[in-house]
Protein backbone atom coordinates (compact mmCIF):
# COMPACT_ATOMS: atom_id res chain seq x y z
CA UNK A 1 0.00 0.00 0.00
CA UNK A 2 3.00 2.28 0.37
CA UNK A 3 4.42 3.86 3.49
CA UNK A 4 2.05 5.96 5.56
CA UNK A 5 2.83 9.65 5.64
CA UNK A 6 0.11 10.93 7.92
CA UNK A 7 -3.57 11.52 7.27
CA UNK A 8 -4.82 13.94 4.66
CA UNK A 9 -8.15 15.79 4.39
CA UNK A 10 -10.06 12.50 4.10
CA UNK A 11 -8.05 10.69 6.74
CA UNK A 12 -5.99 8.99 4.00
CA UNK A 13 -2.28 8.42 3.73
CA UNK A 14 -0.16 7.70 0.67
CA UNK A 15 -2.36 4.72 -0.15
CA UNK A 16 -3.12 6.29 -3.53
CA UNK A 17 0.55 6.48 -4.56
CA UNK A 18 0.96 2.98 -6.06
CA UNK A 19 -1.81 3.65 -8.59
CA UNK A 20 -0.22 4.08 -12.04
CA UNK A 21 -3.58 4.62 -13.79
CA UNK A 22 -3.03 1.52 -15.92
CA UNK A 23 -6.74 0.79 -16.31
CA UNK A 24 -6.67 -2.89 -15.31
CA UNK A 25 -9.42 -2.09 -12.80
CA UNK A 26 -11.87 -0.74 -15.39
CA UNK A 27 -13.22 -4.03 -16.84
CA UNK A 28 -13.82 -5.38 -13.33
CA UNK A 29 -15.55 -2.27 -11.96
CA UNK A 30 -19.32 -2.67 -11.73
CA UNK A 31 -20.12 1.04 -11.59
CA UNK A 32 -17.87 1.79 -14.56
CA UNK A 33 -19.56 -1.06 -16.40
CA UNK A 34 -22.99 0.61 -16.27
CA UNK A 35 -22.08 4.31 -16.06
CA UNK A 36 -19.05 4.36 -18.35
CA UNK A 37 -17.52 7.50 -16.85
CA UNK A 38 -13.95 7.83 -15.56
CA UNK A 39 -15.04 9.46 -12.30
CA UNK A 40 -17.19 6.39 -11.57
CA UNK A 41 -14.21 4.04 -11.76
CA UNK A 42 -11.57 3.16 -9.14
CA UNK A 43 -8.93 4.98 -11.19
CA UNK A 44 -11.07 8.10 -11.40
CA UNK A 45 -11.91 8.07 -7.70
CA UNK A 46 -8.24 7.66 -6.78
CA UNK A 47 -7.42 10.63 -9.01
CA UNK A 48 -10.12 12.61 -7.18
CA UNK A 49 -8.68 11.63 -3.78
CA UNK A 50 -5.25 12.84 -4.87
CA UNK A 51 -6.72 16.13 -6.05
CA UNK A 52 -8.65 16.59 -2.79
CA UNK A 53 -5.50 15.87 -0.77
CA UNK A 54 -3.58 18.44 -2.85
CA UNK A 55 -6.29 21.06 -2.32
CA UNK A 56 -7.14 21.09 -6.04
CA UNK A 57 -10.65 19.66 -5.66
CA UNK A 58 -13.42 20.14 -3.13
CA UNK A 59 -15.46 17.24 -1.80
CA UNK A 60 -18.86 18.66 -2.73
CA UNK A 61 -22.13 16.89 -3.51
CA UNK A 62 -21.16 16.27 -7.14
CA UNK A 63 -17.81 14.70 -6.27
CA UNK A 64 -19.40 12.72 -3.46
CA UNK A 65 -21.94 11.24 -5.88
CA UNK A 66 -19.09 9.54 -7.77
CA UNK A 67 -17.97 7.86 -4.55
CA UNK A 68 -21.57 6.90 -3.76
CA UNK A 69 -21.76 5.14 -7.12
CA UNK A 70 -19.07 2.70 -5.91
CA UNK A 71 -20.51 -0.64 -4.83
CA UNK A 72 -17.56 -1.49 -2.60
CA UNK A 73 -17.25 -4.86 -4.32
CA UNK A 74 -13.42 -4.81 -4.22
CA UNK A 75 -13.07 -6.49 -7.62
CA UNK A 76 -10.54 -3.80 -8.49
CA UNK A 77 -8.38 -4.90 -5.55
CA UNK A 78 -8.15 -8.39 -7.01
CA UNK A 79 -7.38 -7.00 -10.47
CA UNK A 80 -4.80 -4.33 -9.55
CA UNK A 81 -1.25 -5.30 -10.59
CA UNK A 82 0.23 -2.56 -8.39
CA UNK A 83 -1.36 -3.73 -5.16
CA UNK A 84 -3.44 -0.61 -4.57
CA UNK A 85 -5.72 -1.23 -1.55
CA UNK A 86 -8.77 0.49 -2.92
CA UNK A 87 -10.84 -1.34 -0.29
CA UNK A 88 -9.03 0.59 2.43
CA UNK A 89 -9.31 3.84 0.48
CA UNK A 90 -13.07 3.61 0.01
CA UNK A 91 -13.57 2.48 3.62
CA UNK A 92 -11.67 5.55 4.85
CA UNK A 93 -13.67 7.79 2.50
CA UNK A 94 -17.18 6.51 3.24
CA UNK A 95 -17.58 8.25 6.65
CA UNK A 96 -16.83 11.60 5.02
CA UNK A 97 -19.66 11.04 2.53
CA UNK A 98 -22.17 11.09 5.38
CA UNK A 99 -21.72 14.83 5.93
CA UNK A 100 -25.21 16.42 5.71
CA UNK A 101 -24.34 18.79 2.88
CA UNK A 102 -23.28 16.00 0.53
CA UNK A 103 -26.72 14.36 0.16
CA UNK A 104 -30.24 15.67 -0.22
CA UNK A 105 -32.67 15.59 2.73
CA UNK A 106 -34.61 12.81 0.99
CA UNK A 107 -31.47 10.71 0.55
CA UNK A 108 -30.50 11.16 4.18
CA UNK A 109 -34.00 10.31 5.39
CA UNK A 110 -34.15 7.13 3.32
CA UNK A 111 -30.79 5.97 4.63
CA UNK A 112 -31.87 6.67 8.22
CA UNK A 113 -34.98 4.57 7.59
CA UNK A 114 -32.89 1.67 6.31
CA UNK A 115 -30.44 1.91 9.22
CA UNK A 116 -33.36 1.96 11.68
CA UNK A 117 -35.01 -1.13 10.18
CA UNK A 118 -32.73 -3.58 8.38
CA UNK A 119 -30.27 -4.30 11.23
CA UNK A 120 -33.13 -5.09 13.65
CA UNK A 121 -34.91 -8.41 13.04
CA UNK A 122 -37.53 -7.62 15.69
CA UNK A 123 -38.50 -4.36 14.00
CA UNK A 124 -38.50 -6.00 10.58
CA UNK A 125 -40.80 -8.74 11.81
CA UNK A 126 -43.30 -6.22 13.14
CA UNK A 127 -43.20 -4.22 9.90
CA UNK A 128 -43.47 -7.24 7.60
CA UNK A 129 -46.11 -9.25 9.45
CA UNK A 130 -49.00 -7.53 7.61
CA UNK A 131 -47.20 -8.13 4.28
CA UNK A 132 -47.23 -11.92 4.68
CA UNK A 133 -50.64 -11.93 3.01
CA UNK A 134 -49.16 -10.02 0.05
CA UNK A 135 -45.61 -11.27 -0.51
CA UNK A 136 -45.37 -14.14 -2.97
CA UNK A 137 -49.08 -14.07 -3.83
CA UNK A 138 -50.96 -13.28 -7.07
CA UNK A 139 -51.71 -9.87 -5.57
CA UNK A 140 -48.01 -9.04 -5.54
CA UNK A 141 -47.61 -10.26 -9.11
CA UNK A 142 -50.59 -8.11 -10.17
CA UNK A 143 -49.18 -5.03 -8.42
CA UNK A 144 -45.87 -5.48 -10.23
CA UNK A 145 -47.50 -5.96 -13.64
CA UNK A 146 -49.76 -2.95 -13.19
CA UNK A 147 -46.92 -0.47 -12.88
CA UNK A 148 -48.53 1.12 -9.82
CA UNK A 149 -45.40 0.54 -7.78
CA UNK A 150 -43.57 3.11 -9.89
CA UNK A 151 -45.79 5.77 -8.34
CA UNK A 152 -44.09 5.13 -5.00
CA UNK A 153 -40.70 6.22 -6.33
CA UNK A 154 -37.72 4.18 -7.53
CA UNK A 155 -36.35 3.34 -4.09
CA UNK A 156 -39.61 2.03 -2.60
CA UNK A 157 -40.27 0.16 -5.84
CA UNK A 158 -36.81 -1.40 -5.58
CA UNK A 159 -37.56 -2.54 -2.02
CA UNK A 160 -40.81 -4.17 -3.11
CA UNK A 161 -39.16 -5.88 -6.08
CA UNK A 162 -36.77 -7.60 -3.67
CA UNK A 163 -39.53 -8.70 -1.29
CA UNK A 164 -39.74 -12.52 -1.36
CA UNK A 165 -42.45 -14.77 0.08
CA UNK A 166 -42.26 -14.54 3.87
CA UNK A 167 -42.22 -18.00 5.49
CA UNK A 168 -43.56 -18.39 9.02
CA UNK A 169 -40.16 -19.69 10.15
CA UNK A 170 -38.69 -16.25 9.54
CA UNK A 171 -40.77 -14.68 12.30
CA UNK A 172 -39.25 -16.70 15.15
CA UNK A 173 -35.71 -18.08 15.29
CA UNK A 174 -36.76 -21.27 17.04
CA UNK A 175 -33.26 -22.55 17.84
CA UNK A 176 -32.24 -23.78 21.28
CA UNK A 177 -29.19 -22.20 22.86
CA UNK A 178 -27.10 -25.33 22.27
CA UNK A 179 -27.76 -27.74 19.40
CA UNK A 180 -25.84 -30.96 20.16
CA UNK A 181 -23.72 -32.75 17.60
CA UNK A 182 -24.93 -36.06 16.20
CA UNK A 183 -22.55 -38.82 17.21
CA UNK A 184 -19.11 -38.04 18.56
CA UNK A 185 -18.52 -34.32 18.89
CA UNK A 186 -15.66 -33.06 16.75
CA UNK A 187 -15.96 -29.30 17.23
CA UNK A 188 -18.00 -26.64 19.02
CA UNK A 189 -18.95 -23.47 17.16
CA UNK A 190 -21.11 -20.40 17.48
CA UNK A 191 -23.49 -19.35 14.71
CA UNK A 192 -24.34 -15.77 13.68
CA UNK A 193 -27.85 -15.81 12.22
CA UNK A 194 -27.75 -12.48 10.39
CA UNK A 195 -30.61 -10.00 10.11
CA UNK A 196 -32.15 -10.10 6.66
CA UNK A 197 -31.23 -13.76 6.18
CA UNK A 198 -33.03 -15.01 9.27
CA UNK A 199 -36.22 -13.27 8.12
CA UNK A 200 -36.18 -13.56 4.33
CA UNK A 201 -34.44 -16.94 3.95
CA UNK A 202 -34.59 -18.80 7.29
CA UNK A 203 -34.10 -22.14 5.56
CA UNK A 204 -30.40 -21.29 5.15
CA UNK A 205 -29.69 -21.12 8.89
CA UNK A 206 -31.81 -24.22 9.49
CA UNK A 207 -29.83 -26.14 6.86
CA UNK A 208 -26.56 -24.86 8.33
CA UNK A 209 -27.44 -26.18 11.77
CA UNK A 210 -28.48 -29.58 10.40
CA UNK A 211 -25.32 -29.94 8.32
CA UNK A 212 -23.08 -28.93 11.22
CA UNK A 213 -24.81 -31.37 13.58
CA UNK A 214 -24.53 -34.19 11.06
CA UNK A 215 -20.80 -33.50 10.84
CA UNK A 216 -20.30 -33.92 14.58
CA UNK A 217 -20.28 -30.19 15.31
CA UNK A 218 -22.10 -28.72 18.30
CA UNK A 219 -23.70 -25.33 17.61
CA UNK A 220 -24.19 -22.50 20.12
CA UNK A 221 -26.74 -19.87 19.06
CA UNK A 222 -27.10 -16.89 21.41
CA UNK A 223 -30.80 -15.98 21.44
CA UNK A 224 -30.21 -12.26 22.02
CA UNK A 225 -27.85 -11.77 19.08
CA UNK A 226 -28.55 -8.87 16.75
CA UNK A 227 -26.89 -7.34 13.71
CA UNK A 228 -23.17 -7.79 13.10
CA UNK A 229 -22.91 -4.25 11.68
CA UNK A 230 -22.19 -5.21 8.06
CA UNK A 231 -24.75 -2.90 6.50
CA UNK A 232 -23.65 0.19 8.40
CA UNK A 233 -19.97 -0.78 8.08
CA UNK A 234 -20.22 -0.78 4.29
CA UNK A 235 -21.82 2.66 4.43
CA UNK A 236 -19.23 4.31 6.66
CA UNK A 237 -21.55 4.64 9.66
CA UNK A 238 -18.78 4.06 12.18
CA UNK A 239 -20.60 4.72 15.46
CA UNK A 240 -23.55 2.52 14.52
CA UNK A 241 -21.23 -0.23 13.37
CA UNK A 242 -19.27 -0.21 16.64
CA UNK A 243 -22.54 -0.33 18.56
CA UNK A 244 -23.74 -3.39 16.64
CA UNK A 245 -20.34 -5.08 16.89
CA UNK A 246 -19.99 -4.68 20.64
CA UNK A 247 -23.56 -5.84 21.22
CA UNK A 248 -22.94 -8.99 19.17
CA UNK A 249 -19.73 -9.77 21.02
CA UNK A 250 -21.60 -9.32 24.30
CA UNK A 251 -24.39 -11.65 23.15
CA UNK A 252 -21.86 -14.47 22.76
CA UNK A 253 -20.03 -13.61 25.98
CA UNK A 254 -23.35 -13.75 27.84
CA UNK A 255 -23.86 -17.44 27.05
CA UNK A 256 -20.36 -18.91 26.64
CA UNK A 257 -17.83 -18.98 29.46
CA UNK A 258 -17.51 -19.94 33.13
CA UNK A 259 -20.92 -19.97 34.75
CA UNK A 260 -22.70 -19.15 31.50
CA UNK A 261 -25.77 -21.05 30.22
CA UNK A 262 -23.87 -22.68 27.33
CA UNK A 263 -21.01 -23.77 29.56
CA UNK A 264 -17.38 -22.85 29.96
CA UNK A 265 -15.98 -24.76 27.00
CA UNK A 266 -14.60 -22.33 24.40
CA UNK A 267 -15.81 -22.14 20.82
CA UNK A 268 -13.60 -23.47 18.06
CA UNK A 269 -15.00 -20.82 15.71
CA UNK A 270 -17.85 -18.38 15.18
CA UNK A 271 -19.49 -19.18 11.87
CA UNK A 272 -21.71 -17.18 9.53
CA UNK A 273 -23.54 -18.25 6.38
CA UNK A 274 -23.71 -14.82 4.73
CA UNK A 275 -20.50 -13.51 3.15
CA UNK A 276 -21.31 -9.81 3.63
CA UNK A 277 -21.61 -10.43 7.37
CA UNK A 278 -18.47 -12.55 7.40
CA UNK A 279 -16.40 -9.78 5.85
CA UNK A 280 -17.39 -7.33 8.58
CA UNK A 281 -17.05 -9.85 11.42
CA UNK A 282 -13.48 -10.55 10.35
CA UNK A 283 -12.74 -6.81 10.61
CA UNK A 284 -13.85 -6.34 14.21
CA UNK A 285 -10.20 -5.95 15.17
CA UNK A 286 -9.84 -2.84 13.01
CA UNK A 287 -13.36 -1.56 13.71
CA UNK A 288 -12.84 -1.61 17.48
CA UNK A 289 -9.12 -0.82 17.57
CA UNK A 290 -9.72 2.76 18.78
CA UNK A 291 -11.96 1.63 21.66
CA UNK A 292 -9.74 0.84 24.67
CA UNK A 293 -12.37 -1.30 26.36
CA UNK A 294 -13.09 -3.28 23.21
CA UNK A 295 -9.89 -3.50 21.16
CA UNK A 296 -8.66 -6.79 22.65
CA UNK A 297 -12.13 -8.35 22.65
CA UNK A 298 -12.76 -7.28 19.05
CA UNK A 299 -9.44 -8.72 17.92
CA UNK A 300 -10.06 -12.03 19.70
CA UNK A 301 -13.57 -12.33 18.28
CA UNK A 302 -12.46 -11.52 14.72
CA UNK A 303 -9.70 -14.12 14.91
CA UNK A 304 -12.27 -16.84 15.52
CA UNK A 305 -14.68 -15.94 12.70
CA UNK A 306 -14.99 -18.16 9.65
CA UNK A 307 -17.42 -18.47 6.80
CA UNK A 308 -19.46 -21.65 7.15
CA UNK A 309 -18.08 -23.13 3.93
CA UNK A 310 -14.55 -22.05 4.77
CA UNK A 311 -14.77 -23.87 8.11
CA UNK A 312 -16.34 -27.06 6.74
CA UNK A 313 -13.70 -27.31 4.03
CA UNK A 314 -10.95 -26.63 6.58
CA UNK A 315 -12.00 -29.30 9.10
CA UNK A 316 -13.32 -31.67 6.45
CA UNK A 317 -16.70 -33.32 6.15
CA UNK A 318 -17.03 -36.28 8.49
CA UNK A 319 -16.72 -39.74 6.97
CA UNK A 320 -20.33 -40.56 7.87
CA UNK A 321 -21.61 -37.35 6.28
CA UNK A 322 -19.56 -37.69 3.13
CA UNK A 323 -20.60 -41.32 2.68
CA UNK A 324 -24.24 -40.35 3.18
CA UNK A 325 -24.32 -37.80 0.37
CA UNK A 326 -26.64 -38.88 -2.44
CA UNK A 327 -27.35 -37.47 -5.92
CA UNK A 328 -29.91 -34.68 -6.04
CA UNK A 329 -33.06 -34.57 -8.12
CA UNK A 330 -33.61 -32.57 -11.27
CA UNK A 331 -36.64 -30.29 -11.56
CA UNK A 332 -38.54 -33.09 -13.31
CA UNK A 333 -38.00 -35.40 -10.35
CA UNK A 334 -35.40 -37.62 -11.98
CA UNK A 335 -32.25 -38.38 -10.02
CA UNK A 336 -28.98 -36.80 -11.20
CA UNK A 337 -26.57 -39.31 -12.71
CA UNK A 338 -23.20 -39.52 -14.39
CA UNK A 339 -24.95 -39.27 -17.76
CA UNK A 340 -27.11 -36.36 -16.65
CA UNK A 341 -25.47 -34.43 -13.80
CA UNK A 342 -27.14 -31.57 -11.96
CA UNK A 343 -25.56 -28.41 -13.37
CA UNK A 344 -24.80 -25.69 -10.81
CA UNK A 345 -23.86 -22.09 -11.57
CA UNK A 346 -21.92 -20.92 -8.52
CA UNK A 347 -22.16 -17.15 -7.95
CA UNK A 348 -19.11 -15.66 -6.24
CA UNK A 349 -20.34 -13.01 -3.82
CA UNK A 350 -17.98 -10.04 -3.85
CA UNK A 351 -17.34 -9.96 -0.10
CA UNK A 352 -16.55 -13.67 -0.29
CA UNK A 353 -14.31 -13.69 -3.36
CA UNK A 354 -12.63 -10.28 -3.24
CA UNK A 355 -13.21 -9.40 0.43
CA UNK A 356 -12.23 -12.71 2.05
CA UNK A 357 -10.34 -14.51 -0.72
CA UNK A 358 -12.67 -17.52 -0.56
CA UNK A 359 -13.21 -19.19 -3.92
CA UNK A 360 -12.32 -22.88 -4.00
CA UNK A 361 -13.78 -23.95 -0.66
CA UNK A 362 -17.47 -23.69 -1.67
CA UNK A 363 -16.81 -25.44 -4.95
CA UNK A 364 -14.94 -28.25 -3.19
CA UNK A 365 -17.89 -28.83 -0.87
CA UNK A 366 -20.37 -28.87 -3.74
CA UNK A 367 -18.24 -31.40 -5.63
CA UNK A 368 -18.66 -33.77 -2.69
CA UNK A 369 -22.28 -34.22 -3.83
CA UNK A 370 -22.45 -37.05 -6.38
CA UNK A 371 -23.17 -36.17 -9.99
CA UNK A 372 -23.01 -32.38 -9.87
CA UNK A 373 -21.29 -30.27 -12.49
CA UNK A 374 -20.24 -26.71 -11.71
CA UNK A 375 -20.72 -24.27 -14.57
CA UNK A 376 -18.67 -21.07 -14.36
CA UNK A 377 -20.17 -17.72 -15.30
CA UNK A 378 -18.24 -15.69 -17.86
CA UNK A 379 -17.99 -12.68 -15.55
CA UNK A 380 -17.96 -14.43 -12.20
CA UNK A 381 -16.01 -11.64 -10.48
CA UNK A 382 -18.35 -8.78 -11.47
CA UNK A 383 -20.84 -7.59 -8.83
CA UNK A 384 -24.52 -8.52 -9.14
CA UNK A 385 -25.59 -5.05 -7.98
CA UNK A 386 -26.76 -5.94 -4.47
CA UNK A 387 -23.81 -4.60 -2.46
CA UNK A 388 -25.54 -4.18 0.89
CA UNK A 389 -28.11 -1.40 0.38
CA UNK A 390 -26.77 -0.31 -3.01
CA UNK A 391 -29.73 -1.82 -4.86
CA UNK A 392 -32.00 0.34 -2.70
CA UNK A 393 -30.13 3.66 -2.77
CA UNK A 394 -28.86 3.35 -6.39
CA UNK A 395 -31.73 1.31 -7.91
CA UNK A 396 -31.15 2.10 -11.59
CA UNK A 397 -27.46 1.17 -11.61
CA UNK A 398 -28.15 -1.91 -9.48
CA UNK A 399 -30.93 -3.06 -11.81
CA UNK A 400 -28.63 -2.79 -14.82
CA UNK A 401 -26.04 -4.92 -13.05
CA UNK A 402 -28.69 -7.39 -11.95
CA UNK A 403 -29.82 -7.90 -15.54
CA UNK A 404 -26.22 -8.47 -16.66
CA UNK A 405 -25.67 -11.01 -13.88
CA UNK A 406 -28.93 -12.83 -14.60
CA UNK A 407 -28.11 -13.11 -18.30
CA UNK A 408 -24.62 -14.38 -17.47
CA UNK A 409 -25.93 -17.06 -15.10
CA UNK A 410 -28.61 -18.18 -17.56
CA UNK A 411 -25.93 -18.46 -20.20
CA UNK A 412 -24.13 -21.17 -18.25
CA UNK A 413 -26.92 -23.62 -19.04
CA UNK A 414 -27.15 -24.50 -15.35
CA UNK A 415 -30.15 -26.10 -13.68
CA UNK A 416 -29.92 -23.83 -10.66
CA UNK A 417 -27.85 -21.01 -9.20
CA UNK A 418 -25.88 -21.30 -5.96
CA UNK A 419 -25.20 -18.17 -3.88
CA UNK A 420 -23.74 -17.86 -0.38
CA UNK A 421 -24.91 -14.33 0.41
CA UNK A 422 -28.49 -13.31 1.16
CA UNK A 423 -28.24 -9.93 -0.57
CA UNK A 424 -26.93 -11.53 -3.74
CA UNK A 425 -29.61 -14.23 -3.61
CA UNK A 426 -32.43 -11.68 -3.35
CA UNK A 427 -30.95 -9.56 -6.14
CA UNK A 428 -30.34 -12.50 -8.48
CA UNK A 429 -33.79 -14.00 -7.86
CA UNK A 430 -35.38 -10.65 -8.59
CA UNK A 431 -33.73 -10.46 -12.02
CA UNK A 432 -34.00 -14.15 -12.87
CA UNK A 433 -37.75 -13.72 -12.39
CA UNK A 434 -37.66 -11.61 -15.56
CA UNK A 435 -36.74 -14.65 -17.66
CA UNK A 436 -37.50 -13.95 -21.34
CA UNK A 437 -40.29 -15.93 -22.95
CA UNK A 438 -42.06 -16.71 -19.70
CA UNK A 439 -39.80 -19.68 -18.90
CA UNK A 440 -39.50 -20.73 -15.28
CA UNK A 441 -36.66 -18.81 -13.56
CA UNK A 442 -33.64 -20.68 -12.28
CA UNK A 443 -33.88 -21.45 -8.55
CA UNK A 444 -31.28 -19.78 -6.31
CA UNK A 445 -30.11 -21.71 -3.24
CA UNK A 446 -27.34 -21.56 -0.66
CA UNK A 447 -24.60 -24.22 -0.95
CA UNK A 448 -25.37 -25.54 2.54
CA UNK A 449 -28.95 -26.21 1.46
CA UNK A 450 -27.72 -28.50 -1.32
CA UNK A 451 -25.43 -30.33 1.10
CA UNK A 452 -28.34 -30.79 3.49
CA UNK A 453 -30.68 -32.01 0.73
CA UNK A 454 -28.08 -34.45 -0.52
CA UNK A 455 -27.51 -35.90 2.95
CA UNK A 456 -31.23 -36.03 3.71
CA UNK A 457 -31.76 -38.00 0.49
CA UNK A 458 -29.87 -40.89 2.03
CA UNK A 459 -32.68 -41.31 4.56
CA UNK A 460 -35.43 -41.51 1.92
Amino acid sequence: MGAAAGPGPLGLSNATDPCVHCGFCLPTCASYRVLGTEMDSPRGRIHALKAIAAGELELDATVASHFDSCLGCFACVSACPSGVRYDELIEATRPQLNAPELRTPAQRSFRRLLFALLPYPGRLRVLLTPLRAYAGTPLQALARRSGLLRLLGPQIEAMERLLPPLPAEGFADGFPLVVPAIGQRRYRVGLVLGCVQRLFDPAVNAAAVRVLRANGIEVVIPPAQGCCGAMTHHQGEEALTRSHATALIDSFAAVVGPGRPAGAEPLDAVLVAASGCGHTLKHYDALLASEPAWAARGSAFAAGVADLQEFLERVGLSDAFRQGLQPLDHADGSRASADRPLRLAYHDACHMLHGQGIREQPRALLRAIPHVEIREAVEAGVCCGSAGIYNLVQPEEAAALGRIKADDLRGTGADLVVSANIGCSLQIRRHLDDTPGGAAPLPVVHPVQLLERSFRASAT
